[in-house]
Order: structure tokens, then sequence, then C-alpha cells
């Protein structure tokens, strides 16, 4: 373990499994997402990575004091219910104004259980023009990791179907909260 990070995910028993790939811009889909802690672990993992990423997270966060923190932790904040700037332009516009640029979105879009996933992160890569990293959080073995990279981002049915075929297996903090999309499972 080279970083802080990576030494503390050590002492509470967790193991990295993969590397993250040669890129510089990509949307990083981490699933699942049951709990406030699979942020925690993931910008954990990518710092030990070495990978400069921004996560986003509901304006309704950026609050005194917290909005200090959020802003160190290496977040945005995102209007979620502002039609006119959407969540996929806003982002499609910071990926393409910095030269290194990896965005990391929870697959399902919230904590809660839900039986069809929000699809911004495909379209967001889409649009960017860069690929899609599929990294998990593994509670019940510990692990959490880089599963594949999607590069083909032409068909989002294709692609939410390899995405829900990677998590079939996976092991939520919080199991009863996650379920795949069941329009492609």
């Amino acid at each position: 373990m080279k970083t802080l990070s990576g030494k503390i995910l050590k002492l509470f028993g967790w193991e990295i499994v993969g590397k993250f790939p040669d890129i510089k811009k990509s949307v990083v889909v981490i699933a699942p997402h049951t709990s406030n802690w699979d942020i925690i672990l993931g910008k954990m993992f990518m710092n030990e990575m070495g990978v400069k990423n921004i996560v986003l997270v509901k304006k309704e966060l950026f609050f005194f004091p917290m909005n200090i923190i959020m802003k160190i932790f290496g977040t945005l904040p995102v209007d979620r219910y502002n039609k006119d700037n959407s969540i996929i332009y806003q982002s499609v516009d910071y990926i393409k104004s910095n030269s290194e640029f990896n965005l990391v979105i929870a697959a399902e879009g919230t904590r809660q259980k839900i039986a069809m996933w929000k699809k911004g992160f495909f379209y967001i890569a889409q649009k960017a023009k860069v690929p899609i990293v599929v990294g998990y959080l593994d509670y019940k073995n510990k692990k959490l990791g880089i599963k594949t990279t999607i590069y083909n981002t032409d068909n989002v049915k294709n692609t939410m179907i390899e995405i829900n075929e990677i998590f079939r297996n996976a092991h939520a903090k919080f199991p009863d909260n996650f379920i795949l999309d069941k329009r492609y499972s």
C-alpha cells in the first residue's frame, strides 16, 4: 500500500483487486451503492490507485461546514432537479474541459433499492467519448477494485446488459437494498 488511503483500507481488512486502466478520462461506475461508506471506500481506492477523480454528490450535502469537507474530498455538487442544466451535460463539460478527469458515479444512482437504474453514467461516457471503467465493492469478501473497462458505448442496451452481468453476484453492505436493473437482467 503506497498511500494513507491504502494503509487505512488494509488496516480494516480490505483488499484491492485489479488495476485502473492507463487512461486519463473516464466515467467510473461503481456498485453496489447501498451505504454512504461506499463513497468513502471508493475514494480511498481511487486515491490508492493514484487516479485523479471526482465524485458527483447531491447539492443538498453542500451546506456549511460540510461544503468545505466535500470540496476537500473531491466532489462536485449536482442539482438533480434542475432540468434546464442536466447532470449529463454538466458532467460532459467537466470531462471535456479537463486534461485528466475520471468521474465516479454509483451505477444505481442512489442508495435506495430501485428496479430501474439511472443510465446517466452511460450517456455521460457516450457524449464525452470516454470509456466506462467498472468498479465494485464486495462487502462479504472485503474486496474492492476494477472489473473491466467498456470502450464501446454505442448501444445502451448492450452496455447495461454487460454491466448487469458484472454485478450479478455483488455483495452490498445492505444486501436488501441492491437489485440489478430489471430491464436488463
